[in-house]
């Protein structure tokens, strides 16, 4: 059976085909791109697969960042944090763990036991602590994410809670000859200290992160002070598409078209 799952973020779109519970494609698309080339809407949003070089579906799930983002004709619906759970149990056949999971514009942190989500904290009012804040730090210091991502020694203080205002603050770091190495490690910091009221609500053995901010190992390192175990998904960027497809097999029956 040929289940597709569509993650509608709000930077990127992410795509998952499986057949017999195994990935057979991944792909990503902006998600302005998306939906100006890949989709049309006539009373309700339909996206053209056969564009995505995609055919023969039995079963189509989708989740995505807002709500109305997931009204697909033909594809069954899935909150976001139903969504992500799934993905983590599928990628670490685990039952019992803590999910972070840093998007472009929101923070989810869901407690996972025996397989069933038994609470969640949501951050979607502030963009401090999100990968948007990291992508724009990062271009203030004109260095690469993935390279401000290997800094946590030493990082310079930064006190402002707000992104707009952050920049600034970091600014200023630069013009008194702070060094970039510390700059950085000041960035992964401010982002851990801003999760850390969040973390602290869940207690548990195992944190698996999942995001686009898996990649980040300052942050990781910084996290192993909370948690014996930190588990860094394999996909973790398509991790909600992941979970609209482990869905769908395990409903197979009720959704097939």
């Amino acid at each position: 059976m040929r289940i597709l799952g569509i993650d509608l973020g709000s930077r990127q779109v992410k795509i998952v085909l499986m057949v017999d519970n195994k990935i057979i494609k991944k792909f990503m698309v902006s998600t302005m791109s998306f939906y100006k080339n890949y989709c049309t809407y006539n009373d309700k949003l339909t996206a053209d697969l056969t564009k995505l070089d995609i055919r023969d579906v039995d079963i189509a799930v989708s989740t995505g960042y807002g709500r109305n983002n997931t009204d697909i004709k033909f594809f069954k619906p899935i909150s976001e944090i139903k969504a992500h759970a799934y993905g983590a149990i599928y990628s670490t056949n685990i039952r019992d763990f803590i999910l972070l999971d840093v998007g472009g514009q929101d923070v989810k942190l869901i407690k996972i036991e025996k397989g069933v989500i038994t609470d969640l904290e949501l951050n979607d009012k502030c963009a401090a602590s999100c990968g948007r804040y990291l992508e724009n730090m990062a271009n203030v210091l004109e260095v690469s994410i993935d390279d401000m991502f290997k800094y946590y020694e030493n990082p310079v203080e930064l006190n402002s809670t707000c992104a707009v205002f952050s920049e600034s603050e970091l600014i200023g770091k630069i013009a008194q000859g702070t060094s970039l190495d510390r700059l950085c490690a000041g960035v992964n910091y401010s982002l851990y200290k801003r999760l850390r009221p969040l973390l602290t609500k869940f207690r548990g053995k195992t944190l698996v992160i999942s995001g686009g901010v898996a990649k980040n190992e300052a942050l990781k390192s910084y996290l192993s002070e909370n948690y014996e175990r930190i588990i860094t998904l394999k996909d973790a960027q398509y991790n909600g598409a992941l979970g609209c497809c482990y869905y769908g097999e395990r409903f197979k029956e009720k959704l097939a078209l």
